[in-house]
């Protein structure tokens, strides 16, 4: 049976999944430690608003419990990741092999991204942090049974180069777009203040927010008819035996070498983002929101020119100086001063970088799956994928665990130090990035594909 060609306007419909749970990853990753540490001051009086429901004194040498909490949540999703891949691999479902997982676990994902701010408000604190714990590890859980999927099909609807690149461009623009809107949750609970208070207006944004991202992860779920468009074969591998395959692929080492350094350096940043916006610069967070979208549009402007120019110059180059840019970024943030000025010169220089790691690494993944694919007659997206996100969450693990510890004393000096520890770790990343041969990649893929014919 003749397979439906797959168009630009099928990847963008697919793309408008990847905002939805960009969505609530933002208000996770941007906000939790936002609302449950810290302080509130004349400015920004909702900070910490609920630190006093949870343990805030490290409880093992400087680790609080708060960045452990969300570094066992990263780990146990690094590790559920190939346990997903492998059963999304080798899924015969009738509906596909990704399109039923991300149908079925959207309105639950979002649901407990609401709990998250919601449910851990007991009068107990013990009970508050056990509740806590189980929610993270939930909502990671379910953000693994969501995006292991999804991503798979970056590399299959990604059927020839022109189609990797531009559904990576796609799901970059998507991503931004719902990470900013993440933003907007203290300028939404201002809105709602009045009518719900203080800790029920933040409540009430999340819960807002939370469903427009459901809606959205809906979108492809329920227009994408998967199999019209794919005819892959299920895996046969079982999940840690296909992981295991995945790491023995040389190229792909070398890539999640520097990804995984990149991912550390990025959380370390975006985690202490409204920190550093709110207590180095001394800008109130409402502007946080305004920053971040001056720096996504100038990013999105700057697509084509990534999507043009990286043909030609080669992705492995342009990743490179992304890494740099970025680089430059986190030492500007330690180097900052008081000002509004200072926001917008680190959203002005952010943009580049953004642009460029926005697109290009999904089309790395995809390129060495298509190889394989061709070297070996087996399919395993899910599993590439799978084994990028299991490294870079490591990556962020440990981040989590660092900014927490690196920030326990609340100082303007211990958020400067971590745009320190970003810096330097990006640095390192962008010179294990040489290591990655794009050129023989490619020049492969084209070889095996002219056999194919």
């Amino acid at each position: 049976m003749q397979k439906k060609p797959i168009t630009n306007k099928l990847l963008w419909i697919f793309a408008v999944g990847q905002f939805g749970w960009s969505l609530l990853s933002g208000i996770v990753s941007n906000w939790m430690v936002y609302y449950y540490t810290g302080s509130p001051d004349a400015q920004n009086p909702l900070t910490g608003i609920f630190a006093s429901g949870i343990t805030q004194h490290p409880i093992l040498f400087k680790l609080t419990l708060f960045g452990l909490v969300l570094a066992v949540g990263r780990i146990f999703d690094a590790i559920t990741d190939p346990l997903i891949a492998g059963w999304s691999d080798r899924a015969k479902y009738k509906g596909g092999r990704r399109i039923p997982f991300m149908k079925t676990i959207a309105i639950p994902f979002a649901l407990v991204t609401i709990g998250l701010f919601t449910l851990p408000q007991t009068g107990s604190i013990v009970v508050n942090d056990v509740i806590l714990f189980a929610l993270l590890i939930t909502f990671y859980l379910f953000m693994t049974i969501f995006c292991t999927p999804y991503n798979a099909l970056i590399a299959e609807l990604g059927d020839t180069q022109e189609h990797r690149i531009n559904v990576s461009t796609y799901i970059s623009f998507t991503f931004i777009v719902g990470q900013s809107i993440s933003f907007l949750l203290p300028n939404v609970a201002g809105m709602l203040q009045g009518a719900f208070g203080p800790a029920g207006s933040v409540r009430m944004a999340v819960a807002i927010m939370a469903a427009i991202a459901c809606i959205a992860m809906l979108v492809p779920s329920l227009y994408i008819k998967e199999r019209e468009y794919l005819e892959a074969k299920p895996s046969e591998t079982q999940a840690f035996a296909s992981l295991l395959k995945t790491f023995q692929n040389k190229m792909f080492r070398r890539f999640v070498y520097s990804d995984v350094i990149y991912f550390f350096a990025l959380t370390l940043f975006q985690t202490g983002l409204a920190f550093y916006e709110t207590k180095l610069m001394g800008i109130e967070d409402t502007w946080t929101f305004v920053l971040t979208a001056t720096m996504t549009a100038i990013s999105v402007c700057l697509y084509p020119a990534v999507n043009k120019l990286a043909p030609k110059l080669g992705k492995k180059k342009m990743i490179i100086t992304g890494f740099f840019g970025y680089s430059v970024v986190f030492l500007i943030t330690f180097l900052c001063g008081q000002g509004l000025h200072w926001g917008f010169i680190v959203a002005v220089c952010a943009s580049v970088p953004m642009a460029i790691l926005g697109i290009l690494p999904q089309a790395c993944v995809a390129d060495v799956a298509e190889l394989s694919r061709l070297e070996t007659g087996e399919d395993r997206s899910g599993m590439f994928f799978a084994a990028r996100t299991f490294a870079f969450k490591m990556g962020q693990a440990l981040a989590m665990v660092v900014f927490t510890s690196i920030t326990v004393s609340g100082t303007p000096a211990s958020y400067r130090a971590t745009a320190a520890v970003a810096f330097v770790t990006c640095m390192i990343g962008a010179c294990l990035f040489f290591l990655y041969k794009e050129k023989m990649i490619l020049e492969r893929i084209e070889e095996l594909k002219g056999k194919e014919n």
